[in-house]
């Protein structure tokens, strides 16, 4: 068996456009902040420890270390991750929307397809005629709950500005294709399903119809489905022959999750 990580890090060192900070407690200052949590549950510790009273010192530990702790702010939508309903709207379907701790796990654990995209130019957009085009060269039949993937090569990108101006949508027609195959969850290796803002806001701007803004997200109140967004390393795998594992990280009340998501072959 071999696994091959699909997963990009949450990185607070890459270009991000929303704000991205990991807290980094390190084993030395560990027990400073150990002190000063426990402590500062009272006011009478409070007082106590901006006396100088421990109640634990760095003597009292092995090598005067005491635990690391990193603490994490940023997006759901930062790093490998899954989108559901309540990403693109309040209603999907005409039902209310569901959250990322509502995705089926049974979806998140199937065979994998890997689709050839890397021909796709960053203002174009993936329609269901490339998806039927991609599967007939590697003579694969779709079937239900495959997850497909589809490889643009835009990952090499993370970690710049580029990553959010270079790189393929995904098309109403590609989705509508991929969901009347039975297919329930597909991921990008680009930072959204649209195409790049620069594109949409281009567009929109000079049109004044709102069509061009995240069409695709915003059919996802049409009809549900599950999407990854910022996969990476598809290069790795075959078209076909292999498990994918994306299982969400369990969070309440959210239109996506993080998720470590790998290839079983």
């Amino acid at each position: 068996m071999k696994i091959i990580d699909l997963s990009l890090p949450i990185d607070e060192k890459a270009f991000e456009v929303h704000k991205v900070e990991i807290e980094r407690v390190t084993h030395k200052a560990g027990v400073e902040k150990f002190n000063r949590v426990l402590m500062g549950k009272s006011l009478s510790g409070k007082i106590k420890y901006a006396l100088g009273k421990r109640i634990v010192k760095k003597e009292d530990l092995p090598d005067e270390e005491f635990l690391s702790l990193e603490i994490v702010h940023a997006p759901v939508h930062i790093g490998t991750h899954l989108d559901y309903s309540f990403h693109y709207g309040s209603r999907s379907e005409g039902r209310p929307s569901k959250t990322a701790e509502d995705i089926p796990l049974e979806y998140c654990y199937q065979d994998g397809v890997k689709l050839d995209l890397t021909h796709k130019k960053p203002a174009e957009s993936i329609t269901a005629q490339d998806i039927e085009t991609a599967l007939q060269k590697i003579n694969y039949k779709l079937k239900a709950l495959d997850i497909v993937l589809l490889h643009t090569g835009a990952d090499k990108l993370f970690g710049s500005p580029k990553y959010f101006s270079d790189y393929p949508g995904v098309d109403i027609s590609a989705i509508d294709y991929l969901l009347d195959k039975g297919i329930k969850v597909f991921g990008v290796d680009t930072m959204g399903i649209d195409r790049p803002y620069r594109f949409m806001l281009k567009e929109f701007l000079e049109k004044k119809d709102a069509k061009f803004l995240y069409p695709a997200h915003f059919y996802g109140r049409k009809r549900e489905f599950i999407h990854i967004e910022r996969l990476a390393h598809l290069e790795n795998l075959s078209a076909f022959g292999f498990k994918v594992i994306c299982f969400p990280v369990k969070i309440k009340r959210t239109g996506a999750a993080w998720a470590r998501v790998v290839a079983i072959i």
